[in-house]
């Protein structure tokens, strides 16, 4: 079953938590959770912030806590000028993965001054020694509801059921591993050359739902590269997420896949794509890794990005083929992002928006495709696509369910020569990075910090 509920934490929050609510001493401890939310129907909570409530201002036993109401207060003080929830997280040194009666009372007593204060959705959640995290959520008629699952993405992805499923981390490759996926969703930004692929392996390792997203339309010159398409799919101009959905929809049932036939660089389609677990960003456009980017980083999602190219050489005998190449990165929310690294730059957005709006002075730039310098309508690529999108899901798979020799810290990005026969992986370290200050800020407006995808600008 899909989960409805969950909450995500960053990495830096989640160690500053994990470290101060164990000290060493075996008694519990207590720390706030500031969490901005999810556009949407799916309810998502994200801790973008901390509150730690000191040591020596607590009463503290080994299965009994006390804490003063100033912590409560100074996170009110964080919370209140963006509206976020605020989240009650203490310590269960003994292992108790549930809440005590004392937990239900305390609760009782707090949460309703929490909404007295900020009208929202509060809760309260422990964490036991493993790391793991339970969490609950209470409406302002102080009806409780347990989190589905808490999730917090660093270089291996970390999901804490609430129901204790798969406490023991399922190993890749098999049916529990299926299991698990059946409960996550994935978004799939653009569906094209390669992201046909991306999707097509998403569906069969099992993921209970796959978001589709592309305004793009199936032609003669796609078939030859889009999985799924078909002669009667160019003829009658067919979405490309319609003709995705109906290829998912033959071997996994309806409503597994869920077609958003929308520019990523739109309001409705950020609101569809925050509702997932992870991102794949498969799109040809430096605009489009851009909003993802800006999605990954304001709802704490793991992205990863995917692209292939083949640049040429003009020589004596004319255009000839330099390289063969394809890049997978993995940018876990706080590590350095696409923009860091290089993967699309202001000038090169610059010159896509120009495209858009003026083509007669966009003629005079170099026009990049799957080849440059290469006047190819329907390249074949199909093979390249094939191998960059299977890396792409399988780094994803190592994220999950771990099975490297020297783990993952290593594996930020993968490059991939074919005509030098060689695989190159680079760590966070490799590139630079900057605090950015809107991580896990969520649904604020405008949306990812864009005037033109604010409510006012749509409406």
């Amino acid at each position: 079953m899909m989960p409805a509920s969950c909450l995500t934490l960053t990495h830096e929050v989640y160690e500053r938590a994990r470290k101060h609510l164990f000290p060493g001493d075996g008694l519990e401890a207590a720390a706030i959770l500031v969490c901005s939310r999810v556009a949407g129907n799916r309810t998502r909570l994200l801790a973008h912030d901390i509150v730690l409530v000191p040591h020596s201002q607590c009463q503290r036993h080994a299965d009994f806590l006390k804490w003063p109401g100033v912590a409560v207060e100074a996170a009110i003080d964080k919370a209140e000028p963006t509206g976020d929830s605020l989240i009650l997280l203490h310590s269960h040194p003994g292992g108790f993965f549930g809440f005590s009666q004392l937990d239900d009372s305390s609760d009782q007593e707090v949460i309703p001054c929490l909404h007295h204060a900020i009208e929202t959705l509060h809760g309260s959640a422990i964490m036991v020694p493993t790391g793991a995290i339970l969490g609950r959520i209470y409406s302002k008629a102080m009806e409780c509801h347990i989190i589905d699952v808490v999730t917090m993405a660093h270089h291996d992805l970390n999901f804490w059921w609430a129901d204790g499923q798969f406490a023991k981390r399922p190993m890749a490759f098999t049916a529990e591993s299926r299991d698990e996926l059946g409960r996550l969703s994935a978004c799939v930004v653009g569906v094209s050359g390669t992201g046909s692929i991306v999707a097509e392996q998403l569906a069969r390792l099992g993921f209970g739902q796959i978001i589709l997203v592309d305004f793009d339309r199936v032609e003669q010159k796609n078939l030859n590269r889009i999985l799924n398409s078909t002669e009667s799919d160019a003829g009658l101009n067919v979405l490309k997420v319609d003709s995705m959905r109906r290829a998912i929809d033959s071997y996994r049932g309806a409503d597994v896949a869920l077609p958003v036939p929308e520019n990523i660089i739109s309001r409705t389609a950020v609101i569809k794509a925050c509702q997932a677990d992870v991102l794949f960003s498969c799109v040809d456009s430096q605009e489009g890794r851009q909003i993802v980017d800006l999605i990954a980083a304001f709802f704490l999602l793991p992205a990863f990005d995917v692209g292939v190219t083949i640049p040429t050489r003009s020589g004596k005998k004319g255009l000839s083929i330099f390289d063969v190449c394809a890049r997978v990165d993995y940018v876990w929310p706080g590590a350095p992002m696409l923009y860091e690294r290089g993967v699309y730059t202001q000038q090169g957005i610059r010159g896509e928006y120009l495209k858009r709006t003026d083509a007669a002075q966009y003629k005079s730039q170099l026009d990049e495709g799957y080849i440059p310098g290469a006047n190819e309508e329907a390249p074949s690529v199909i093979s390249l696509n094939m191998r960059a999108a299977a890396d792409a899901v399988l780094e994803f798979i190592a994220r999950a369910y771990p099975f490297r020799h020297d783990g993952n810290s290593g594996h930020a990005r993968r490059k991939l020569s074919l005509a030098a026969t060689a695989e190159d992986f680079f760590g966070e370290e490799y590139f630079p990075s900057h605090p950015f200050h809107f991580l896990g800020k969520g649904a604020q407006e405008p949306l990812l910090g864009i005037p033109a995808l604010s409510t006012e600008t749509t409406e």
